[in-house]
């Protein structure tokens, strides 16, 4: 039988997370910033807005103002997301945002305060409204109106989605428009998981509806902050004891109107002590929980170029080019086929980018590269990949006299041609490094340059033939 549904998921084998540092727990709070983006004539809407608020069982008023409803919605905005800024940023605990983008254009000078907290900005979609009944084409068209806002207010495109109040579209559509690293508009599971079934490869990171401040909206739901903290920590303690052997992450759902309340803020004080006063818990935002999965957690099949959107496919090959992710853009931009799903035709397709670019561009190019067994690798400061590369040729343990030779030879070699001297160290020893090193410095910088840049593919092909097959 043809089921649309995924009832198994991970089953018994659920995959190890591999948190960084060993962490036991990945713990991940979302503020949900909506007033001003919720239902009112004002905004346009049939009636005014009748969920999640103070007053439980409300009714839209069809052509009316609900003042009350409004002020509610304007605690949060004025007095409760600040309770809530100030909570965290004491902590220096982050915090991801889902950010409506018509709430956003209702007080952008908030945005600014996210970002100083050094906060994750997802979008929460364009206007707090119920997709269950719109077409397709409108869902899109508010999908793609909330990046250009958010984009505008923020600086840069949110690279997370949680629609909120979604429909059977809203995960296709999130998929297929390419620039989000994760979907949220699901409540599935207690650990990323790719989605099954679809021609655009999308990773989800799952939200929650139990762990989530809403209940104090909602019948049989949360009455008192003690209630509140109680469950939190049960979720809490039951997640970390699990993490011993298969670690898990936990969602906790706020909103400003709500918890930003003083009788409920306190509880929400109170956990976030509880989280800080445990070891081997690692609190993220979900963008940082997305990129972790990424890295660690490919899909069973493995990626596949050709059905990555832009923001998967930048995430995973814009480091194929030392700090240079524009040239992922380009090739995504360029189109990819299943001739790109190997290494081979993938590199082809980079080269042929490469060779679009600017001779300033491949200059900066070459200059994003470190030293070899220079100051940064010394510092351990080299991307994961040049790390691995330097290590696996022994230049992480050289001998005072080597490291002395080669700190002589970069000097020189910089003195004569401005940029760092690029050799694709895999498979090479520390003998035929310096071999290579005191050959070519002999070179004119037209020759040099361009042996630079065959270098550089090189270690891109490299890199491409460790990730794809």
């Amino acid at each position: 039988m043809n089921y649309p549904r995924d009832m198994i998921g991970y089953g018994r084998q659920v995959p190890h997370a591999k948190w960084p540092a060993g962490a036991k727990i990945a713990v991940q709070f979302v503020i949900n910033y909506e007033e001003g983006g919720e239902n009112n004539i004002l905004h346009g809407d049939a009636a005014s807005e009748a969920f999640l608020s103070e007053i439980v069982g409300a009714a839209p008023w069809p052509g009316m103002r609900h003042m009350n409803m409004e002020s509610i919605y304007e605690y949060g905005s004025r007095a409760g997301y600040w309770r809530l800024w100030r909570m965290f940023t004491q902590r220096q605990m982050p915090v991801t945002v889902y950010a409506v983008a018509s709430a956003l254009q209702r007080y952008p000078q908030i945005v600014a305060s996210m970002q100083e907290a050094g906060w994750e900005i997802a979008s929460h979609g364009l206007k707090w409204i119920d997709y269950r009944n719109h077409s397709r084409a409108d869902e899109k068209a508010d999908i793609e109106e909330a990046i250009r806002i958010h984009t505008a207010l923020c600086g840069s495109r949110p690279l997370g989605l949680y629609q909120g109040r979604s429909s059977l579209n809203t995960l296709d559509i999130t998929a297929e428009e390419g620039g989000f690293l994760y979907a949220a508009d699901a409540y599935a599971d207690d650990l990323p998981y790719w989605m099954p079934n679809v021609p655009q490869t999308q990773l989800i990171v799952p939200y929650t509806l139990d762990a989530n401040d809403m209940r104090f909206a909602t019948p049989q739901g949360f009455n008192t902050g003690e209630h509140f903290y109680a469950y939190l920590k049960d979720a809490f303690d039951m997640l970390y004891a699990e993490g011993e052997t298969a670690p898990k992450m936990m969602s906790i759902g706020l909103h400003c109107r709500l918890v930003g309340r003083p009788g409920r803020a306190l509880a929400l004080a109170k956990f976030l002590d509880y989280v800080q006063s445990k070891p081997d818990v690692w609190v993220a935002t979900r963008l940082d929980i997305a990129r972790h999965w990424i890295r660690h957690h490919p899909p069973q099949s493995g990626y596949r170029p050709s059905t990555m959107g832009a923001a998967l496919f930048r995430d995973v090959y814009g480091d194929v080019f030392e700090h240079s992710p524009y040239l992922a853009d380009m090739v995504h931009a360029a189109g990819l086929s299943a001739m790109q799903d190997t290494a081979n035709g993938l590199h082809a397709a980079f080269l042929a980018a490469l060779a679009m670019t600017s001779h300033q561009q491949k200059i900066d190019l070459i200059k994003s590269h470190p030293d070899l067994a220079g100051k940064l690798a010394l510092a351990k400061q080299l991307t994961a990949d040049s790390l691995n590369e330097q290590g696996s040729a022994g230049l992480d343990t050289l001998s005072a006299d080597e490291l002395s030779k080669f700190t002589g030879l970069n000097a020189a070699y910089i003195a004569k041609f401005q940029f760092p001297f690029i050799f694709a160290v895999k498979g090479k020893t520390k003998s035929d490094i310096l071999r290579a090193f005191e050959q070519r410095i002999g070179n004119d910088a037209d020759v040099e340059f361009a042996e630079a840049l065959r270098q550089i593919e090189r270690i891109a092909l490299l890199r491409l033939q460790d990730r794809l097959p």
